[in-house]
């Protein structure tokens, strides 16, 4: 058997599960001459691809497993398979090496994962039969026959020697050809990481370029909603300009109702002049009234004599008139004056503080006077008690009889006069009739626009 460095790859594969078909052995001899050189000749057929650890073994028929050859030889790689020569392949088996007994065998071709690829046909090592074959020779013959084989011997230890030569030309020439099939090896293995480097750049770009075309696709969307709102807001803005021009418009209508209020306000403030005007003569004409009333009471009681029933009326007529012609001047101005200040409160919503003041002075002095008149109904209703005393009795008025509560003078004094003067002082509402001090201003100016509201 022959003795390697490096055992071939075998395995214990099951001959059911071998491919004897991919690798056929030609001219394969029914028997060979033992102590010669065999040479196999083999060829690849289209489907199968030798690779560099494959090899042939020399098995005894019967064989199990690949564990079983003889020997065996490596085969040599053609450089291209898509040669039809390169698929024609020998391989030769030292006389050394083959077996001695006469055993059949066959040559059988296996791959580096040890499967059985192909098989020849059975064969045997043994010497041709020499009872079969009849030589005649003479001596001469003998002779040039023994020449010729020492010749032939000579010859055949050179073919031996040259054969080692070329046995080691060839094992530097296959481990040269291994180095450079793994070299190939080694740039096939480089080439299939640069494709699959390719292939993934390619598959990497691929993905970019459909991220960029959705990207398109997505602001062109945007570009078109981008117009549409930019339609929409400039339709909107062509809206709120007109509605800007109706706004400047009623700005300029509602500057005119305010000039034209400005105006209304002027024209009450002049009324209101007058009315003060009216207001300071209706005072002095009181005080020309009390002043007679209080000559009258002074005459009365130097003379303690009881009047007249004509006087009486004349007086009474008289109070009456003033009376009523005061209560009339004064319910007609604030009635006028109650429907200009609701007036201003349904066009202004913001009232100016000056014409507010004004009319809350103006209700004060309305309220002042509306004291007075009530102080005047009651010296009116005191009267007309005294004149029904005087009637029934000759007993003195109750003017004569009322005392003060301080001085216990009769009549009326400083104190009573006084104490009427604060009360014209308080803020009275014109509406509900409320009284607030004077202090609280303020108080009661908030408690009357409450009412007008």
């Amino acid at each position: 058997m022959e003795k390697t460095v490096e055992d071939p790859p075998t395995s214990a594969v099951l001959l059911d599960h071998c491919h004897f078909s991919q690798v056929i052995f030609n001219s394969v001899e029914k028997f060979y001459i033992p102590e010669v050189d065999v040479t196999c000749h083999y060829t690849f057929t289209q489907p199968f691809i030798p690779r560099r650890k494959d090899w042939i073994g020399i098995f005894r028929v019967g064989w199990k497993t690949t564990h079983e050859y003889y020997t065996f030889m490596w085969v040599n790689l053609p450089i291209d398979l898509n040669n039809e020569s390169a698929k024609q392949q020998e391989v030769q088996f030292k006389a050394y090496y083959l077996p001695k007994d006469d055993e059949y065998y066959q040559f059988c071709y296996v791959d580096q994962d040890g499967v059985v690829r192909g098989a020849s046909i059975p064969f045997q090592f043994r010497p041709e039969n020499e009872e079969d074959i009849l030589v005649v020779t003479t001596q001469g013959e003998v002779e040039e026959i023994q020449q010729h084989n020492k010749e032939l011997c000579k010859e055949n230890q050179e073919l031996k020697d040259s054969c080692v030569s070329l046995q080691k030309q060839n094992s530097d020439m296959q481990a040269e050809l291994q180095k450079k099939q793994e070299e190939l090896e080694t740039l096939r293995s480089i080439n299939k990481k640069l494709e699959r480097k390719l292939k993934e750049q390619d598959d990497y770009w691929e993905t970019e370029l459909l991220q960029l075309k959705e990207q398109n696709q997505k602001m062109s969307s945007e570009n078109k909603k981008m117009e549409i709102r930019v339609d929409q807001l400039q339709a909107q803005l062509s809206t709120q300009e007109k509605e800007m021009e109706k706004l400047v418009q009623g700005d300029q209508e509602k500057t005119e109702q305010l000039e034209h209020l400005k105006k209304e306000n002027d024209h009450l403030f002049l009324s209101l002049t007058e009315q003060r005007k009216d207001q300071k003569k209706l005072e002095q004409t009181v005080e020309e009234m009390k002043q007679n009333e209080t000559t009258a009471m002074k005459k009365q009681q130097e003379l303690m004599e009881p009047r007249s029933k004509k006087a009486a009326l004349t007086v009474e007529e008289l109070l009456e008139q003033s009376l009523e012609c005061l209560k009339a001047n004064i319910e007609a101005c604030l009635s006028e004056k109650c429907k200009e200040c609701q007036g201003l409160h349904k066009l202004i919503r913001q009232p100016r503080a000056a014409v507010l003041d004004e009319n809350f002075d103006l209700l004060r002095r309305l309220s002042e006077n509306k004291t007075i008149c009530n102080v005047l109904q009651r010296e009116k209703e005191r009267s007309e008690g005294e004149n029904d005393v005087s009637q029934e009795s000759s007993s003195p008025s109750p003017l004569s009889i009322k005392k003060c509560p301080i001085c216990k003078a009769d009549g009326i004094c400083d104190h009573i006069l006084e104490q009427q003067q604060m009360q014209a002082l308080c803020l009275n509402c014109p509406i509900c009739g409320k009284t607030f001090p004077t202090r609280e201003k303020q108080i009661f100016e908030d408690h009357v626009f409450c009412h007008s509201l």
